[in-house]
């Protein structure tokens, strides 16, 4: 089929049958919907008896460990529950090293020997399942004769129920760890690092004359950004197919050069499709809050508002699943991928992460003075201290082959790691540095020069787009983070490093205490020698400028622009101590992350090195040597000429591809193989790119095999 009728099918194989989304009257209750499919303490309340739900919640709301006599009561609410859903299985979902969820679905149903099956699900099949732990990712942990794995069920994270055309399935967090008991996952070091911090955060609350609140949270709201585009053009596409993204592509005529798709109007088909989205989501427990056009062409947005970081890390991975999922039914494909076209705009996970109390209290508001707020100016002052003395470990948890084309490239925050506070914050923490009080700015109102629109309250200082890790009000906005990326080790991260600031500063405002000194006079000198040592952290200008690089530099900021370079902070000494001073990961469980994330990194690039070196050779050479063929016949001795130069040094690239992708020329060393990779297999890819996008530029339409970045892009 001609590529332009490929368009045109693409263009009008969707209608809307207006039966996905209905016309409940959502003000009527019994139409509500959200958290429908989720064994919520609403339902558990309903369903448990009085005293188990009491115990239950009890031992939720403190954190304490669960009483496993209450599991039998639980499981057998939770089956019935699911059975009147119309689940037959249930799963223990789990997130492996790979980054994505995991599950073994098992029936509820025995058979009893008569002839019939009898539905059964216990306490003990509730709290502990085994699936088999060789095959996943364990860096070392676990030798590949060793099977032996357990899911242990997380009660904080609520069952739901996924609803499928053909039936329904009981879905049941759970953390993931060896028989060794090592973590295996990434819920088991982020709920161990919750633990940690609300441990230290409470300590220094008590300073503070706190004695009402009994735990600290931390929270986090997730902004998701993804592609759609219609599928017939990701199925005529092995590149995307295979690693998620283009290998090859021309630049198109437009890109975002106008900015005319953020915010705009969204398309039929992909509003349909968010609606769907949502409506899944909600019935799920997420809350989702926001949608909206990204910069890019066909890229989207969607965020939810905050909950506590491992629910929130939870429905992260099910916000991307079901995502994914549901395109299908409207002829299209959600990409995550960090970078899937070239020349524009990739897609980042914004993390807003903060602290709260079980009372409600955000332990970064500022309030209206922040200059006289002590408790928020401690907390903010150990978030700018962890930053400064671990932003090689921050730039560790975020980095991937698929980072690697956006930190840095004038789309997405630097791999410079640095703290933007806002004009308001900067000068409060600046007078404290001068040993000033200083004081906040009033609140002023900004005019619009007409009388019909209201004044608009003024904040004290603009937003930095440009800062991978940005003070946004209430909370801090960690803006590096991948689009595909699972939230729980970067969060488990900042949880760790947080506390550990804590309590550094904590055990001085201890000291000066004790021997009498008033609150404020005891604190004013910590946060001015916290600030004067951390303040090289803290820019507020363009991230993206060649200026701050080279000032970055000369404040001895670390500027990790590959993966390879930032992934030895998971194993350096200072990450070592303050993972297992807090009891959130061993040595040895750090170790094994270091060596899953090298392999995968050098796994990904290799597959992508191979995908391109066959496309190359079997889809694009033959179409240029059509084109050439057809140039000579016509007797256009020029543009032939022209041409076979081109195939003449995409033919080269393509040998020198080829020759990188030999594993005979390979290291066997992981560190070493990535490094190669990075300087020796990637340039030679991207020769070979540069090559074929030359090529595509004059090989003839309906000859050339791939669809093009003008029609995937902008056919909706």
């Amino acid at each position: 089929m001609p590529m332009r009728q490929h368009n045109l099918h693409a263009a009008r194989r969707w209608s809307p049958d207006g039966n996905m989304i209905g016309t409940a009257d959502l003000t009527i209750s019994d139409n509500q919907f959200f958290g429908d499919n989720v064994f919520s303490p609403a339902i558990q309340r309903q369903r448990l008896p009085k005293d188990v739900y009491k115990r239950l919640s009890n031992t939720l709301a403190r954190g304490e460990a669960l009483d496993t006599s209450l599991a039998d009561a639980v499981a057998l609410a939770m089956k019935e529950w699911a059975l009147e859903k119309g689940a037959t299985h249930y799963t223990h979902v789990f997130q492996p090293l790979t980054g994505l969820t995991a599950e073994k679905h098992d029936s509820f149903y025995a058979p009893t020997g008569e002839g019939t099956a009898l539905a059964e699900f216990s306490g003990r099949e509730l709290i502990q399942g085994e699936p088999d732990a060789s095959s996943f990712p364990t860096g070392g942990v676990r030798a590949t004769f060793e099977a032996r794995g357990y899911t242990a069920w997380d009660p904080t994270s609520p069952a739901f129920i996924l609803e499928n055309p053909n039936g329904a399935l009981l879905c049941i967090p759970t953390a993931f760890a060896s028989w060794t008991g090592e973590a295996l996952d990434h819920k088991i070091p982020l709920l161990r690092s919750m633990d940690a911090l609300s441990k230290s955060a409470m300590r220094a609350l008590r300073l503070f004359g706190n004695a009402e609140a009994q735990r600290v949270l931390t929270t986090v709201g997730p902004e998701q950004e993804y592609f759609l585009i219609d599928e017939q053009y990701y199925f005529e596409r092995p590149d995307l197919v295979t690693c998620g993204r283009t290998l090859f592509g021309a630049k198109p005529p437009k890109g975002h050069e106008l900015d005319d798709h953020y915010f705009g109007s969204i398309p039929e088909r992909v509003l349909a499709y968010m609606l769907e989205t949502e409506l899944e989501l909600q019935k799920l427990g997420v809350p989702v809050k926001t949608r909206h056009n990204e910069v890019a062409p066909s890229q989207y947005e969607i965020a939810p508002i905050f909950e506590n970081s491992n629910v929130g890390a939870d429905h992260q991975q099910l916000t991307m699943q079901i995502l994914q999922n549901t395109a299908h039914r409207y002829g299209l494909v959600c990409l995550l991928h960090e970078k899937p076209f070239a020349g524009v705009n990739g897609s980042g996970k914004h993390n807003n992460w903060s602290m709260a109390t079980d009372l409600g209290e955000n332990l970064l508001d500022p309030g209206e003075t922040p200059h006289e707020n002590l408790q928020f100016l401690f907390f903010c002052a150990a978030v700018i201290q962890a930053v400064n003395k671990h932003q090689g470990l921050l730039r560790a948890s975020i980095a991937s082959p698929g980072q690697d084309h956006r930190l840095g490239a004038n789309e997405a925050p630097p791999a410079i790691i640095s703290v933007f506070l806002g004009t308001e914050l900067e000068k409060v923490f600046s007078a404290i540095e001068r040993g000033e009080v200083g004081e906040s700015t009033p609140e002023s109102f900004l005019g619009l020069g007409t009388p019909v629109l209201p004044p608009l309250p003024m904040d004290g200082g603009d937003r930095n787009r440009t800062s991978p890790f940005a003070f946004t009000g209430n909370k801090f906005e960690f803006r590096a983070l991948g689009s595909s990326m699972s939230l729980s080790l970067p969060n488990t991260v900042l949880n760790t490093i947080v506390a550990e600031a804590i309590d550094y500063l904590a055990e001085e405002l201890e000291t000066a205490l004790e021997s009498g000194t008033e609150l404020e006079s005891a604190l004013r000198p910590i946060l001015q020698r916290s600030y004067a040592e951390n303040r090289r952290i803290v820019f507020g200008g363009d991230n993206y400028s060649d200026e701050w690089h080279a000032e970055a530099e000369r404040r001895g900021l670390l500027n990790l622009r590959a993966t390879p370079d930032a992934l030895p902070y998971l194993v350096a000494d200072d990450t070592i101590a303050v993972f297992s001073n807090y009891g959130v990961l061993s040595q040895r469980e750090l170790e094994s992350r270091y060596e899953v994330f090298l392999e995968q990194y050098v796994t990904k690039i290799n597959i992508e090195a191979e995908t391109a070196a066959s496309i190359a050779r079997t889809m694009l050479l033959p179409a240029a040597a059509r084109h050439l063929s057809l140039l000579m016949s016509a007797q256009l001795g020029e543009l032939a000429s022209e041409t076979e130069a081109l195939i003449s040094a995409f033919v080269d690239c393509l040998r020198e591809l080829e020759s990188a992708n030999l594993a005979e020329n390979q290291p066997r060393d992981t560190m070493e193989h990535a490094v190669y990779m990075l300087h020796t297999t990637i340039p030679a890819m991207n020769a070979v790119r540069e090559a074929a996008d030359r090529l595509e530029r004059v090989v003839a339409d309906d000859l050339w095999p791939l669809p093009k970045y003008s029609e995937i892009l902008f056919v909706k």
